[in-house]
């Protein structure tokens, strides 16, 4: 007996300081010398060795079926050349192994900010329509080989999201 495959819709909402205070921060411009408050980004990279880099992604359109996570750090992305992208997002709940399915929520981020995700918050993206876009990214050196934790919703729910 074969199951079909679900596609889930997820209306994505502009990203606001306030709609995404739940996953992370949003961090948009600020006039040069202004003093260190709660509206900079709230880092937390001490378990290891920074890595700030340009990530090249390739047109990746908006549907997803893997949600990562990583405990032990924070991390920030943003896209380059003013382009906006979506990101689903769920809350960090760090004692379950699993994103509450009911809690995952899609942003459309502009391209004049960029996002800090908490420790924890589970992520699917970058996603977007353009042929390239170059992304900053900021988290720790071997984030993606000993804190790199992905839940597969087509295998535990035959479900797939698409951000609309």
């Amino acid at each position: 007996m074969s199951t079909s495959q679900i596609v889930q819709e997820l209306a994505a909402e502009w990203i606001t300081p306030e709609n995404f205070r739940l996953y992370g921060q949003v961090i948009f411009p600020s006039s040069d010398g202004k003093a260190f408050d709660a509206e900079d980004a709230q880092l937390y990279l001490q378990n290891g060795i920074p890595r700030f880099y340009i990530m090249q992604l390739q047109k990746r359109g908006h549907k997803f079926h893997k949600i990562t996570r990583h405990l032990q750090c924070t991390q920030c992305l943003g896209s380059l050349e003013g382009k906006d992208w979506l990101i689903a997002v769920c809350p960090p709940h760090n004692d379950l192994d699993t994103p509450v399915l009911e809690e995952i929520a899609a942003f459309r981020i502009p391209g004049n900010c960029f996002i800090k995700l908490n420790q924890g918050t589970w992520h699917a993206g970058p996603y977007f329509e353009h042929e390239v876009v170059d992304f900053y990214n900021l988290e720790l050196a071997d984030t993606n080989v000993v804190d790199h934790f992905t839940h597969d919703f087509l295998k535990s729910h035959q479900l797939e999201f698409e951000m609309v």
